[in-house]
């Protein structure tokens, strides 16, 4: 029973990291008025850990954000950028990368 237990505590936290996944979000930002407001939710937003990439369109007023799901959330995203100025929400559901 012991041995069982241990065998089994130990896949779980083998196997812990391959249960996170890249996703990919995109944000509104309807709060940027200008060309330069988009160089700070960039750099909020690439702030956040666990962020490996932000595109940020002025025009559409929105994010793209890709990140790992097991070091942040879209509620840290959120946060972010409102800390710096642009509340934003979610636009577009999340997407399972591979």
């Amino acid at each position: 029973m012991k041995k069982s237990l241990i065998a089994t505590v130990l896949f779980l936290f083998v196997s812990l990291p391959a249960l996170a996944a890249q996703q990919t979000v995109i944000l509104s930002v309807p709060g940027m008025t200008c060309s330069a407001c988009p160089i700070t939710v960039k750099a909020a937003l690439n702030r956040v850990e666990g962020v490996s990439s932000v595109d940020v369109r002025y025009e559409e007023r929105d994010a793209t954000v890709t990140f790992d799901d097991a070091k942040t959330s879209v509620e840290a995203l959120t946060q972010a950028t409102t800390n710096a100025g642009y509340p934003s929400t979610l636009k577009q559901p999340q997407t399972k990368q591979e």
